[in-house]
């Protein structure tokens, strides 16, 4: 079923948080709104609304999750999005009570992208703060001419099934280098807390 609707505007705080103008962040800001839609919820203001990434590292394409989060308000600093480094271009959204929703950007769409000089610059290896913006607004232009079906995949994942941690503002001195840990991540030592460096955690 297509979500064809209405043209989103992106705020120009969301270019500011993102550090510099490109095509993705915007593109992951509308699939945001989307998934807002979709699962039929407002912006997340506390800590509800959970987004997985399959994003890895060394790809720019990681733009995308800068758009969702500003456009959701579930963000990394909340604990709200968890990366898990699979190198694709989808994200799933959970929310209690609803069923889980995956966008994963289509083939014909990353393919159609090579044609533009934005990506040939950034290719080059061109940061994208140095792209000239025209160029830039000539690949945005093209998105926003797309329908949603164009762009994207969308999918139910019933399947999903994820169990939120539960929060807690307990923590303990670490007997090691004396500094604050929360006791999720507190690990005894002769009986004594320490954090995960001083106890050699994964060593």
């Amino acid at each position: 079923m297509s979500e064809e609707k209405k043209r989103i505007e992106v705020p120009q705080w969301a270019f500011e948080f993102h550090g510099h103008y490109c095509p993705f962040m915007p593109l992951g800001y509308r699939i945001g709104i989307r998934a807002l839609e979709r699962l039929g919820v407002e912006r997340e203001k506390d800590h509800t609304l959970h987004v997985f990434s399959d994003l890895g590292m060394g790809h720019p394409q990681g733009c995308l999750l800068d758009g969702i989060m500003a456009a959701t308000g579930a963000t990394i600093g909340k604990g709200l999005v968890q990366k898990d480094f699979k190198g694709k271009l989808a994200h799933t959204f959970w929310y209690p009570g609803k069923t889980p929703i995956r966008y994963v950007l289509k083939p014909s769409f990353l393919d159609g992208l090579g044609r533009f000089e934005f990506f040939n610059r950034r290719m080059a290896g061109t940061p994208p703060s140095q792209v000239p913006k025209e160029l830039c607004d000539e690949v945005i232009a093209w998105i926003d001419s797309l329908s949603d079906d164009e762009i994207y995949v969308f999918s139910e994942r019933p399947d999903f099934d994820y169990a939120p941690p539960r929060g807690s503002f307990n923590k303990s001195l670490c007997a090691g280098c004396g500094e604050y840990v929360f006791e999720r991540y507190t690990r005894l030592k002769d009986g004594k807390p320490y954090c995960m460096d001083c106890a050699g955690y994964g060593e």
